[in-house]
């Protein structure tokens, strides 16, 4: 069994935010989105993976390196110009040979991992495993309509969906998929669609499960499910993740789950709330109030403000404020002139300078 990523944009998707690097490395609880789904690879018994490198590939490489770390062999392919999801398998054809492979998108999260995807494989052994969940609005997504096991249709964010059953962005396939897709014919988006793969190999064998995936799935193409998704991965994570190796000054206050990374200092009169987590070198100070559901990464500084649900990036700096349901990118300043008595939501690319 050989895992496929696809990370690097490879297709239509909006960027959840005005981000000079890759999307699938912005961190969900401080860690890159695309380090949750090799670590679902590896737990599911996968060894090789191929990640594919679309257009923006800034910090992949560097993250991920050659996959040590998270227990796999990792090769790079460039697919060069996106032309869809199903197109980025014929780039990775010679790579995944004749093996059964997980087909994973970089910037999906679900808390079931891939292993269900594996189990249904070995199961029954059809051509392909499709994921599906039910979501309030399908007309983003590849939607899947069914009756019982039968799949009626299968279609491409519908302008009128058949049912409210979305692709989720995880797929096993065999090498059966390969002569379907050298088969397929670009859509009106100009694509190789994977959903078309699917249903023309489903209209050939009949040999395609759709498993409907347990617990939370996120597709995190825009601000609202990334901080979605951090809060549910903050509140999933137990005891040994919230490790404290900082330094907690007499008069500050911690409550509830808080992991705080080295040289962080909270001051005297500074609250941290749970479910939090705070990298290195992080200084929250006198009269700052942190949590809950706050991801703060390293370096950053934190004076005379208040953050709740939110993600704050590398190197930001935040004086004088209150923000909730915020993203703010890395190296952002941000800071009020006077005393800010409300909340606030903002959405900040890397290296905004913002003054309220």
């Amino acid at each position: 069994m050989k895992g496929l990523v696809l990370a690097g944009g490879h297709g239509t998707r909006l960027r959840p935010l005005t981000y000079t690097g890759n999307k699938h490395m912005l961190p969900i609880a401080n860690q890159p989105i695309l380090f949750y789904g090799l670590r679902h690879l590896a737990q599911a018994g996968v060894r090789d993976v191929g990640i594919i490198l679309g257009p923006i590939q800034e910090g992949i490489r560097e993250g991920v390196g050659d996959g040590g770390a998270f227990g796999l062999h990792i090769e790079y392919i460039n697919q060069g110009e996106p032309k869809g999801l199903a197109h980025a398998l014929l780039c990775a054809e010679q790579f995944l040979g004749s093996d059964p492979f997980v087909m994973y998108l970089g910037d999906n999260l679900l808390q079931a991992g891939v292993r269900p995807f594996v189990d249904r494989y070995e199961e029954t052994h059809v051509d392909a495993v499709v994921g599906a969940a039910p979501v309030s609005d399908a007309r983003h997504f590849g939607v899947v309509e069914v009756s019982g096991d039968r799949i009626l249709s299968l279609e491409e964010k519908p302008a009128a969906p058949k049912s409210n059953l979305a692709l989720i962005g995880v797929y096993l396939f065999t090498s059966s998929i390969f002569p379907i897709v050298r088969g397929l014919v670009p859509s009106k988006r100009g694509e190789l669609e994977i959903t078309d793969a699917i249903w023309n190999l489903w209209s050939k064998s009949g040999k395609v499960s759709v498993l409907r995936v347990d617990g939370w799935w996120k597709d995190t193409g825009h601000p609202d499910d990334l901080l979605e998704a951090n809060e549910l991965v903050l509140k999933g994570m137990t005891a040994p993740d919230f490790r404290n190796e900082g330094n907690i000054l007499p008069g500050a206050k911690l409550e509830g789950p808080v992991g705080i990374g080295p040289r962080t200092v909270i001051e005297p009169g500074a609250e941290v709330i749970g479910p939090s987590i705070l990298g290195s070198d992080v200084r929250v100070g006198t009269g700052s109030r942190v949590g809950p559901y706050c991801a703060i990464g390293n370096a950053v500084s934190v004076r005379g403000s208040q953050i709740r649900r939110s993600i704050v990036m590398d190197r930001a700096r935040i004086d004088g404020v209150r923000i909730v349901d915020s993203l703010v990118g890395r190296n952002v300043e941000l800071r009020a002139k006077h005393p800010f008595h409300e909340d606030i939501v903002l959405m900040l690319g890397d290296s905004s300078k913002v003054t309220l």
